[in-house]
């Protein structure tokens, strides 16, 4: 299962995100992880996310990160819920075909093991492809 949160820088992304994440401390039974490109909302959210910054691993294309989350998955099968802010900012790539492919396997592997997945993308909405807008 994933969510979509996409605006263009300035459109309250963060903000909403920061919320969600923190109702998802409150109201999910699994482990929350958040994934950021750098660290900076080690202050806005609950102390029981896990806070992962993305320049610690190098993630630097969505193979990488794809690898990446399974083995978060792997090392934690309580994992219920993942926040990945700004994705494409992580990644060093523009809104286009593999971000929608990655959009897709995040989908399918959220429904193989039970894990929710919201993403944020800093762009105008009017970018995303025709797949990612199922997701919006």
């Amino acid at each position: 299962m994933v969510r979509l949160i996409m605006g263009v820088k300035g459109s309250g992304k963060t903000k909403q995100l920061i919320e969600l994440i923190n109702a998802a401390a409150k109201d999910e039974a699994g482990n929350v992880v958040c994934i950021e490109p750098k660290r900076d909302m080690s202050y806005n959210i609950h102390y029981n996310i896990r806070l992962i910054d993305a320049q610690e691993y190098d993630l630097h294309s969505y193979e990488v990160f794809r690898g990446f989350i399974s083995g978060l998955y792997a090392g934690n099968y309580d994992i219920s819920q993942v926040f990945i802010d700004n994705l494409c900012k992580t990644v060093g790539a523009d809104v286009d075909a593999e971000t929608e492919k990655f959009l897709n396997w995040l989908d399918v592997f959220g429904e193989r093991n039970n894990i929710k997945f919201t993403v944020t993308i800093s762009g105008d909405v009017e970018t995303a492809t025709d797949g990612m807008r199922k997701y919006l």
